[in-house]
């Protein structure tokens, strides 16, 4: 797979977003420790996933933004085609 010189996209947002799964994943962990209802952990579970597939569509829309149109303004062309290979390569490994 080629390369350019790639500058990252910034991902703040997701930070901001991992932050608060971060304190939803103690507070299921707390649950479980005080040995909480099971559907009620189950449902914290769930919003946390839900969270974490957020994060997953936010970074992989910046790369499309960013790192994808990049490969397109180079008219590179084994470098886009390597870019969509990526992006449908992760595509089918997401649920």
């Amino acid at each position: 797979m080629r390369a350019i010189r790639q500058i990252y996209p910034n991902h703040e947002a997701q930070l901001a977003r991992l932050a608060k799964i971060e304190g939803q994943l103690r507070g299921v962990r707390k649950m479980i420790e005080e040995r909480r209802y099971c559907i009620d952990i189950v449902v914290q579970i769930k919003a946390i996933t839900a969270a974490l597939r957020q994060v997953q569509m936010g970074v992989l829309e910046k790369h499309i933004h960013h790192c994808v149109r990049e490969s397109v303004e180079s008219q590179d062309s084994e470098l886009i085609e390597d870019k969509i290979h990526e992006v449908v390569q992760v595509l089918g490994k997401m649920e």
